[in-house]
């Protein structure tokens, strides 16, 4: 089955419409790459992917520190700051973080949060599969190995 990667595109369009505070929705994954993202300011340049990839890191990070205490599945990250706020949240393999401004319904992130993470994880756990490896039979190896040689020497 064909992974369809705008389907990313088209749930992270569905999160930054829903509420006029949101400025950015990032996806990335646990390794702190960035997978998709949109903003409702493209004019207003940020480093889209060192953001995502800090977010990443701080739920990561809060993820096991929430382990060593033993309180559980981590929902929501949230950071609070004088002109906005931070959220991540698991979704699957990846992260998604959402940057807003001061005036945000926080409740209404939270909401679009865990709607757009239960919509993400099947898409991005089927993006993000390892395709396991198989052994080829015996004499085909040598096969591969002599055509791709041929096209080499076409070159």
């Amino acid at each position: 089955m064909t992974v369809d990667v705008k389907a990313f595109e088209r749930i992270l369009a569905e999160v930054i419409k829903a509420e006029s505070g949101i400025k950015k929705v990032i996806l990335v994954d646990r390794t702190g790459l960035t997978i998709a993202y949109t903003t409702r300011f493209s004019y207003f340049k940020v480093d889209v992917e060192g953001i995502g990839a800090i977010a990443s890191a701080v739920y990561c990070a809060s993820e096991e520190q929430g382990k060593s205490l033993e309180l559980g599945e981590l929902q929501i990250v949230t950071s609070e700051f004088e002109q906005g706020k931070i959220f991540a949240s698991s979704c699957g393999k990846g992260i998604l973080c959402i940057i807003t401004d001061e005036t945000v319904n926080i409740g209404m992130v939270r909401l679009l949060m865990k709607k757009a993470s239960e919509q993400l994880k099947a898409i991005l756990d089927e993006f993000l599969a390892e395709k396991p490896v198989v052994p080829l039979a015996e004499g085909e190896e040598e096969k591969e190995l002599k055509a791709a040689f041929g096209e080499l020497e076409k070159v």
